[in-house]
C-alpha cells in the first residue's frame, strides 16, 4: 500500500506540473532541474571533496566510517542534457551512507554540447583511472539513475566488448534502456507518470544521439547481448513511463544467465528513491540498495 507521505508528494508534483510540454529549452530544463531538488539534501555527516579526473570535474562523497578500499561511481539522471552533483548530490550520499562506502560522482558530459558517446567516454575514463590507482575491480560498484542507469549498463557493455575487468555488481535506478521508446508503457502510463512526457524524452534523444541508431547498444542496453554481465539490481516503479525499458531489459537479462534482480515498487514514480528519508518507500528502496551493494562487496 502507498503511503500517506508519498500520496501526499504525489499530488503536489502533480499540482506543480513537474513535466515539461511542448518544445524543449535545454536550459530551461536545466535551471528547472536544479530548482526542483531544493528539498533534497545530502546526509549532514557526509563529507564532498572535489576533484578533477582527466579532465573531468567529479566529486568525493565520503560517508562517516566507510571502507575507503571499496567505490560506488554515481551517474546521473537528467536525459543525457541535464544533472549535475547540485542536482543528484543527495541520492547518491545516501547510497553511500547505505552501503557504508565512498561515492564517486562523475559530472560528465552533456548533450547538445557534447552528444553521444561522450559521457559513455567520461565513465571509461575514470573507471580505468580508478584502476590504476590500484582499486580492485570487484571493489567497484556503479550505480546511477533515469538516462545514468542506462549509461551504467551502456558501461558495463562496453568493458565487457573491450576485454576489460568489470565492476562487482551494477545498481540501476528507473533506468532507461531503450532510447527508441519501444516500450508499451510509454503509452500505458503517459498519465500516470508525473515527471517526464513522451515528447521530452523524443527530443532528448535526439539531442544527445545526433545521427546514431536510438538502438545503438551503447546507447539503448535493451538491444545489447547482455552475457556476461556482473550482477544487477533495478529499481522501478509502477507509475514510469519507461517502467517496461527495467521489464524487459530484466526479462532479457535473466535470458542471457545474469544475476539480476527486478524490484518494482507499487504506486511509485520515476527515480522515486531522490526522496531520500522525505517517505517510508524511498527510505526502504536506498537500505535495499545499501544491503545489495553490502552483499556483492563483502
Amino acid at each position: 500500500m502507498v503511503s500517506l507521505r508519498a500520496r501526499i508528494f504525489l499530488g503536489i508534483m502533480r499540482l506543480m506540473s513537474m513535466k515539461d510540454e511542448g518544445l524543449l529549452n535545454v536550459e530551461q530544463n536545466r535551471e528547472n532541474l536544479e530548482k526542483r531538488v531544493f528539498l533534497f539534501r545530502k546526509p549532514k555527516n557526509v563529507e564532498v571533496e572535489q576533484i578533477s579526473i582527466r579532465g573531468i570535474p567529479c566529486e568525493w562523497l565520503i560517508p562517516p566510517l566507510s571502507d575507503k578500499d571499496c567505490v560506488i561511481i554515481y551517474l546521473h539522471g537528467g536525459s543525457y542534457i541535464a544533472g549535475s552533483p547540485n542536482t543528484h548530490r543527495s541520492i547518491a550520499a545516501r547510497i553511500g551512507k547505505a552501503s557504508k562506502i565512498p561515492v564517486l560522482f562523475i559530472d560528465y558530459s552533456l548533450a547538445p554540447e557534447n552528444p553521444f558517446p561522450a559521457a559513455l567516454e567520461d565513465v571509461i575514463k575514470v573507471y580505468t583511472w580508478l584502476l590504476e590507482q590500484n582499486k580492485k575491480s570487484n571493489k567497484i560498484i556503479i550505480a546511477g539513475d533515469s538516462a545514468g542507469g542506462g549509461l551504467t549498463l551502456a558501461t558495463l557493455i562496453k568493458l565487457r566488448d573491450e576485454n576489460m575487468v568489470l565492476p562487482a555488481a551494477a545498481v540501476c535506478l528507473s533506468p532507461w534502456t531503450d532510447l527508441a521508446l519501444t516500450g508499451d508503457s510509454v503509452k500505458t502510463k503517459a498519465k500516470e507518470e508525473v515527471m517526464v512526457t513522451k515528447s521530452e524524452l523524443q527530443q532528448s534523444v535526439k539531442l544527445y544521439l545526433k545521427e546514431a541508431d536510438s538502438k545503438n547498444p551503447l546507447a539503448s542496453p535493451l538491444y545489447a547481448d547482455l552475457k556476461g554481465l556482473p550482477p544487477l539490481l533495478l529499481q522501478t516503479g509502477t507509475k514510469e513511463i519507461i517502467l517496461d525499458d527495467t521489464t524487459r531489459f530484466a526479462k532479457k537479462a535473466i535470458e542471457a544467465d545474469v544475476d539480476v534482480t527486478a524490484d518494482i515498487w507499487p504506486g511509485m514514480w520515476h527515480v522515486f528513491q531522490i526522496f531520500g528519508n522525505l517517505m517510508p518507500e524511498s527510505k526502504k528502496a536506498i537500505e535495499k540498495i545499501g544491503e545489495f551493494i553490502q552483499k556483492r562487496l563483502f
